[in-house]
């Protein structure tokens, strides 16, 4: 485990261990969008880590899916995460902000816009909106104009959390929103240059990483991906030649970091975009079937795949001090799911530290 609390850099911060905390959706937001002091409390708790990724953040209106989720495309906005972005860094964390656009995942409810996505193809299911559960509607098929505009939000999204004092953006291509919608061979039905093909697949992708990190630097900006992850309704029948041609379509660019987050069945293909990828790799590995510990999950990550740091989600969200617990091999708090969306600081600020 010792390699786990070795120091390293995380874009242009050095940092104390190899721990991140991975992003995870809370809703405690305003519904305007602001970040909140129960946030700010939130994220100081956790800033132990090496990196903090916040939950996701949405560039636009247009890109918000769910309710009392925050934003970075006013100014308004920005102002709110300045003492949340002071917080998180007390201990000398990286704190990246995850822009997220959740493209057919969401309701006119929420938001008051239809949805979009690379094509109008339903999600099966509900969601929750502000008017309560309710059915997925059909989205609308972006334009190719639509696209270059989504593209530029990404940008304005990263110059604002850099405005914010963010240390950098991790961009969400994972999890069945937006930019894994158009990776994805069942959502993404398009024939111009935003679809078809791998290369087509993997344009928009390649488009935003680019546009961010020439924007605010790519040692500030981030890509998570999940490949081969069917949530939301994602399938992916290439998901070996789409990540690795992604992964070749980016390796010139020195980003701050890939997020990979593991899935059921990928440690091989995990294992290959490790080989191909030549920079800084943050691994949030799948803990199996047999429900290993936290420490065991890292240890076994950092020794078969060797990636830079290791993230962790849940183990996080109900162990705050987990830096300290993953050195003691535990004991971990376990996780209330009532509790993980909205509400206020009942299972977001109160679950116990070792030394309580």
């Amino acid at each position: 485990m010792s390699r786990l609390f070795e120091e390293t850099t995380v874009g242009t911060v050095k940092t104390a261990n190899r721990i991140a905390m991975a992003p995870m959706t809370r809703s405690r937001a305003t519904r305007e969008g602001h970040a909140t002091e129960l946030m700010a409390e939130y994220y100081n708790q956790r800033s132990t880590a090496a990196l903090i990724i916040t939950e996701g953040i949405q560039p636009s209106i247009t890109g918000q899916g769910y309710t009392n989720t925050p934003g970075l495309h006013t100014d308004e906005q920005v102002e709110s995460w300045k003492p949340v972005v002071k917080s998180a860094k007390a201990n000398g964390a990286a704190f990246y902000a995850q822009i997220l656009h959740t493209g057919r995942v969401g309701h006119p409810d929420t938001n008051g816009e239809t949805p979009v996505a690379p094509s109008a193809v339903k999600l099966d299911g509900q969601t929750f909106s502000y008017t309560g559960m309710q059915d997925f509607v059909t989205p609308r098929e972006l334009t190719h104009d639509e696209i270059l505009k989504t593209i530029e939000d990404h940008v304005t999204a990263a110059r604002n959390a850099v405005a914010a004092g963010f240390d950098g953006i991790e961009i969400h291509g994972a999890n069945g929103y937006l930019t894994q919608q158009f990776l994805s061979s069942n959502v993404n039905l398009r024939t111009d240059e935003w679809g078809g093909s791998v290369q087509g697949r993997i344009k928009f992708a390649v488009e935003v990483v680019r546009a961010v990190a020439d924007a605010i630097g790519p040692e500030r900006t981030a890509l998570r991906i999940s490949p081969a992850n069917p949530t939301q309704g994602i399938e992916e029948d290439d998901s070996r030649e789409l990540y690795l041609a992604l992964i070749n379509a980016l390796s010139d660019l020195p980003l701050a970091y890939l997020h990979i987050m593991e899935v059921p069945g990928t440690r091989e293909l995990t294992k290959e975009l490790r080989a191909a990828w030549p920079h800084t790799l943050v691994l949030n590995p799948h803990r199996d079937a047999e429900r290993r510990q936290p420490h065991e999950a890292a240890q076994d990550a950092l020794e078969d795949v060797g990636p830079e740091l290791v993230a962790f989600g849940s183990s996080y969200l109900a162990n705050p001090d987990l830096p300290a617990r993953l050195a003691a091999q535990g004991p971990y708090e376990t996780p209330d799911p009532a509790t993980f969306y909205g509400g206020d600081h009942t299972g977001y600020l109160d679950y116990p530290t070792l030394k309580a």
